[in-house]
């Protein structure tokens, strides 16, 4: 069986769940909405059948937890799907939030708020970070630092950003983040600047 291809958001309210869906659309995925939830409502095994249920890749999934700056039900479920045999993770768009004590995750490149790709992290509301800050913090971040992804791009508050990602407006920075993951993973294009997934 094929591994399948799996792209995971670490937000999964409302504002999330609708940007998420419009991104994924745009650029040819696959949404799991009931994946959204704040915070993740499913368990980690009920999230793999739903996207081995999937018709096609990739498969976008949501995790959250709702701002808890420990181990979460978010972080839990992304474990689990990361650690998966027949799950190969493309890539991670890391969702910037306000949680205090959390360690943070380095990125790859980040999409601010104009839609420009940077090298440092990103705020909440898509700011780039100074240049002494080195990490995205979010609450459902942590974990990445556990899996290792092959791409995280990091990103502000999706579907938000005083409306900079409006999802009526075509979530156009989230479209533009899971494209960024689709072509540095080599899921799409003919060049990969993305690191290579060492469990596949």
């Amino acid at each position: 069986m094929n591994k399948r291809n799996v792209i995971i958001v670490t937000d999964g309210d409302r504002a999330a769940d609708q940007a998420v869906e419009i991104a994924t659309a745009n650029v040819g995925g696959r949404c799991i909405s009931l994946s959204a939830g704040n915070p993740t409502w499913l368990a980690g095994e009920d999230l793999v059948k739903l996207i081995k249920d999937a018709p096609h890749d990739p498969v976008v999934i949501m995790v959250d937890d709702r701002g808890d700056d420990g181990y979460g039900k978010g972080e839990s479920a992304l474990r689990h799907i990361a650690n998966h045999p027949d799950i190969y993770i493309l890539g991670v768009l890391a969702v910037a939030s306000n949680t205090a004590g959390v360690v943070g995750v380095p990125v790859d490149c980040s999409i601010d708020r104009d839609g420009g790709i940077i090298s440092s992290p990103v705020d909440k509301l898509g700011f780039a970070k100074a240049e002494s800050q080195s990490r995205l913090e979010g609450d459902t971040v942590d974990v990445l630092n556990l899996i290792s992804p092959p791409v995280v791009v990091g990103i502000g508050d999706i579907g938000k950003m005083d409306r900079m990602d409006d999802f009526k407006s075509g979530a156009p920075l989230t479209t533009m983040a899971l494209r960024e993951i689709m072509e540095r993973s080599g899921f799409i294009g003919s060049s990969c600047s993305g690191k290579q997934n060492q469990t596949e």
